[in-house]
């Protein structure tokens, strides 16, 4: 039997989250070691993963909203350890959590301590590792801005008549990507490069991604002009978006890129990504939608 001892990394804003408090005693009560550390400043993170794998720690528990996820993952990743993450989502859009079907109530999210882990990829952007998605700054106000009533009456549409209507407000980026057998240029309102499916707090970017495929899913949405072309196609049935799925994808802009790396603003002017296969093991539901094949 695997050793129940875990270490929670908790953000230091839910430090006196009841219900945290409450579901850390019922772990203790099925005979489990779990002890708290909390953040405070940036940096802490990877310092108190490093702590928890010196000392023996073979679970870690991520609490906190996107970014203490996306900083503990990334530190576990670079680690290269056999020690297991779970995810207690705790912020306000829990992205990445809510696409991979966790819990969003404490109890419920640690008691996957119970479930094997399962070893799914992260994404690589230079020397940084990330867990959900990378998102273009040129239009994700398109997104952003787009309504839940329209979406639900227009689908996809949504974005086009969204952008249309916001054509003086938008920030157009020309931009050039490159990967295996795929090559898109042009301007981009939105573009989501996923390990997850979803950013922003419930934008779907990438609704097809998996997390345990070694690849990328590469979701475009096409500038303006671009799009008047696209309305008609999808009065014909087809999709709005340019997709792709790949183990790496290069992208070029001479006006300069804005991403946002599950929440962390980069800036440059050419950008690789690529999948990390296998670089984490994670405790998912069985029925996961992010895994590939569930368990």
């Amino acid at each position: 039997m695997a050793e129940r001892k875990a270490l929670l990394i908790l953000h230091g804003k839910q430090a006196t989250n009841d219900d945290v408090r409450a579901a850390v005693g019922e772990v203790r009560e099925r005979g489990w070691t779990l002890d708290v550390r909390l953040t405070w400043e940036a940096g802490d993170a990877q310092r108190l993963v490093d702590e928890a794998l010196a000392a023996g720690y073979t679970h870690v528990v991520a609490g906190g909203g996107d970014g203490t996820l996306r900083d503990v993952a990334e530190a576990m990743g670079r680690a290269g350890t056999e020690a297991s993450l779970v995810l207690l989502p705790l912020g306000t859009a829990n992205d990445f959590a809510k696409a991979a079907g966790v819990p969003l109530e404490p109890a419920e999210a640690l008691a996957l301590l119970e479930q094997p882990p399962r070893a799914i990829d992260l994404g690589r952007v230079g020397d940084q590792l990330f867990l959900n998605m990378a998102t273009g700054g040129f239009g994700s106000q398109v997104t952003a801005n787009t309504s839940e009533d329209l979406k639900k009456v227009l689908g996809a549409a949504a974005y086009l008549f969204t952008g249309l209507s916001r054509f003086s407000e938008l920030q157009i980026a020309s931009v050039e990507l490159q990967g295996p057998d795929f090559h898109w240029q042009g301007d981009l309102l939105a573009l989501g490069i996923g390990n997850g499916r979803q950013a922003g707090g419930g934008h779907v970017l990438c609704p097809e991604a998996v997390a345990d495929d070694g690849l990328l899913d590469i979701g475009i949405l096409p500038g303006p002009q671009e799009m008047v072309g696209a309305l008609r196609g999808l009065l014909g049935g087809e999709e709005l978006f340019v997709r792709a799925r790949l183990p790496w994808v290069e992208i070029k802009s001479s006006q300069g890129l804005d991403i946002n790396l599950d929440g962390e603003p980069l800036q440059a002017d050419s950008l690789r990504f690529e999948a990390v296969p296998g670089a984490l093991r994670v405790h998912l539901p069985a029925d996961s939608p992010l895994l590939s094949r569930p368990g």
